[in-house]
């Protein structure tokens, strides 16, 4: 995904066999490029200057989407506008009239891979919860999303809500349920 999702490859831990998928056609997509070693002809799906990993392989964006709608993906990264406590995601359009929607690959992404991550700040530039008991915002997909990372907390989507995995020190989960004006499970 595009945004902080751009991130993860740059903070990969050094001895674990994960693979790298970009939507754009790269398998095996390494950390984001500088200086000499970017080549613009190697970019993830946000355009950035990437570097590939040994045994890497290139191909067209049509093959790519195979993978991804095929269930192919075993875990995505996307950014959101909301997540509702039922695990849907709404993150191509705010229906700010200023911002030109942009669904991407997302919607592809959301129900074909096997697991939905999703990276976000917890709240808006307004200080709302990007947290929400329902989405007011158009879905790319109901029901997809398995965990959510914010700057906040670590969070899993269950049958019941959000379930605290995890939360920045000094944040207590009282003030997390109110700064998400949400009902969250304790870890």
């Amino acid at each position: 995904g595009i945004g902080r999702p751009m991130l993860v490859s740059n903070h990969l831990p050094a001895g674990k066999d994960i693979i790298l998928h970009s939507e754009n056609g790269v398998l095996g997509m390494g950390a984001v490029a500088t200086g000499p070693e970017a080549d613009p002809d190697y970019v993830n799906a946000g355009k950035q200057s990437i570097t590939l990993r040994n045994g890497a392989a290139l191909f067209h964006h049509a093959d790519s989407f195979s993978m991804i709608r095929g269930g192919h993906i075993d875990i995505c990264i996307l950014g959101a506008f909301q997540v509702s406590e039922q695990g849907d995601l709404a993150n191509w359009r705010t229906m700010d009239e200023t911002a030109i929607p942009a669904v991407g690959g997302a919607m592809d992404l959301a129900v074909g891979a096997k697991q939905v991550f999703i990276m976000m700040e917890h709240l808006t530039k307004d200080g709302e919860s990007k947290l929400v008991r329902s989405c007011s915002y158009p879905l790319t997909a109901a029901r997809v999303v398995t965990r959510v990372y914010t700057d906040l907390a670590t969070l899993e989507v269950t049958e019941k809500g959000f379930k605290v995995v995890d939360r920045v020190v000094g944040l207590s989960h009282e003030e997390l349920e109110s700064i998400s004006k949400l009902i969250i499970q304790e870890e």
